[in-house]
């Protein structure tokens, strides 16, 4: 798969020119370590509203796509429609998944470029 190979081109060139005392910084390892936790805190948001729709609708909603708010996009709505997938095998979640995972991306933008003003 394509993209499969430029993925592991560009991590390959990338790693071959990165300075290890540059990158091996605790600043570094600080933001890696907050954007895992912004990660998970997106998720766990997500999931979390989800549930609550699920009950407001009386069962309408499937809790799932609440995970595809994060802004991985397609992995994050083929994660939920895969899960889905495993619990009730009649389950189609991926278009549905797409919606807040699209609006995680656009999210993520207006967030970035608020901070740009802000900080910038």
């Amino acid at each position: 798969n394509l993209i499969n190979i430029i993925t592991i081109m560009l991590g390959v060139s990338v790693g071959a020119t990165a300075n290890g005392q540059i990158f091996l910084r605790v600043q570094t390892l600080a933001i890696i370590a907050m954007g895992l936790a912004a990660f998970a805190f997106s998720t766990a948001g997500g999931v979390i509203l989800g549930k609550i729709l699920y009950y407001a609708t009386g069962g309408k909603i499937n809790p799932l796509i609440g995970s595809a708010g994060v802004s991985a996009v397609p992995m994050a709505a083929r994660v939920s429609q895969t899960v889905g997938a495993k619990e009730n095998p009649t389950n189609f979640l991926l278009m549905h998944a797409m919606g807040p995972n699209v609006a995680g991306v656009i999210g993520s933008a207006v967030a970035a470029g608020f901070f740009m003003i802000v900080f910038g």
